[in-house]
């Protein structure tokens, strides 16, 4: 597939300071030391390219829901500091977003050195898409390159509104997310297995819809398939389940590719409606689920491991049990199994990359694609327009 934005490879970068989105929204511990740095780490391609072409890079990026406020926890300088060890390069930081000493710092940037911003969302207008705020973040800046996936799918004061003031293009990241994602749902080499998981019918509607037109089989588990279950005139428990949906998933089972979709249903439950983690799993049929159970985990049938250990093309998005506790993970630490080493496993962001990331860290498999992007992977999925990307310069 070809990619039909510019991309930073497309312009001129020496000497030009460069206003870069990355997606730095990365989990930390109280005083804001990075957790999982998998973000950071997919952003350092981009960055390597401006500093080796002697640009003058500035990084803006949102962390955690501060809501306008500065929040100590989710400032960027943790971050920054932490991709100054990975690249290699040191990665300065002001406690600014726009000011004087933010313009201060841009302006007195050399070619190849790079400067981290505080957290967007530290003001409130980020969220607004504020023309008056695009035009303070462009300021002192000759050119922007979006590289946040993550963040692409809204329409936001550095996502869209800043466009208005600055040359945009793509980064190396998003370029690579848009194209991969978008070929193994457009010309995926068969037999293609989706996997959905997740609790709400109504947040994957689409791409429930997207996956059933392009794939061989489309595979429902977690709570989701809970609401399908109830759709089919099950009995489910304590298990959560979507109500307002129910005539949704009817509709989807009812439909002619209805037959595509395999319900990953009888499995681990847990006794009352909280879970805690010295719960005690015991594995039922779903016929046998009793007003006290409630459905946390999946086990595969022989049918289901037969179609994953044949598909070619795996697209799995949300986990299929209540991953958090290990004896609720079992079925889905048995399809990263099953899953791993394909030509082609596309994992949707969000919850099931960082299951997967958790899952690499004991057990053998690679995965051709972990996504940093959770809606917007699923917005791409379900072959929505993401405002990020449509603002960007045409090649």
């Amino acid at each position: 597939m070809q990619f039909m934005k510019k991309t930073v490879r497309d312009v001129e970068v020496a000497g030009k300071t460069v206003l870069v989105r990355v997606d730095w929204n990365v989990p930390g511990d109280s005083e804001g030391a990075v957790g999982d740095d998998y973000r950071i780490i997919q952003s350092l391609p981009t960055l390597k390219y401006l500093v080796e072409r002697d640009a003058k890079v500035v990084v803006i990026s949102h962390r955690g829901r501060p809501k306008g406020e500065v929040v100590e926890k989710y400032s960027l300088r943790r971050a920054a500091e932490h991709a100054s060890e990975l690249l290699g390069v040191e990665v300065d930081f002001v406690d600014e977003i726009i000011g004087e000493r933010a313009t201060g710092r841009i302006g007195r940037l050399e070619s190849g050195q790079i400067l981290c911003l505080e957290n967007l969302r530290f003001d409130v207008r980020e969220k607004q898409n504020d023309s008056e705020f695009a035009v303070e973040l462009a300021n002192g800046c000759d050119l922007f390159v979006q590289d946040g996936f993550g963040v692409v799918h809204r329409a936001h004061t550095s996502t869209a509104a800043v466009t208005d003031q600055l040359p945009s293009v793509s980064g190396l990241l998003l370029e690579r997310e848009i194209v991969t994602i978008s070929e193994s749902m457009q010309n995926p080499e068969r037999p293609l297995v989706s996997i959905i998981g997740g609790a709400k019918i109504s947040d994957k509607i689409e791409v429930i819809e997207q996956f059933m037109t392009v794939s061989d089989s489309v595979m429902i588990g977690g709570a989701m398939a809970n609401t399908f279950l109830v759709a089919q005139g099950h009995e489910v428990g304590a298990s959560l389940f979507e109500e307002d949906a129910v005539d949704t998933a009817k509709k989807l089972l009812d439909s002619d590719l209805g037959a595509k979709i395999i319900l990953l249903t009888d499995g681990g439950v847990g006794a009352g409606k909280s879970v805690d983690a010295d719960a005690e799993r015991t594995n039922k049929q779903v016929d046998e689920i009793t007003d006290d159970d409630m459905a946390l985990d999946v086990v595969l049938s022989e049918d289901v491991r037969v179609l994953l250990e044949k598909a070619v093309t795996v697209i799995w998005n949300g986990p299929v049990g209540y991953t958090e506790i290990p004896v609720f993970a079992q079925g889905s630490n048995e399809i990263a199994e099953l899953v791993a080493d394909k030509p082609t496993t596309i994992i949707g962001g969000g919850d099931t990359a960082g299951y997967v990331r958790t899952w690499q860290q004991t057990n053998k498999g690679e995965f051709s694609h972990i996504s940093t992007g959770g809606g917007a992977s699923l917005d791409l999925m379900a072959g929505k327009e993401l405002p990020g990307v449509a603002v960007l310069l045409d090649k």
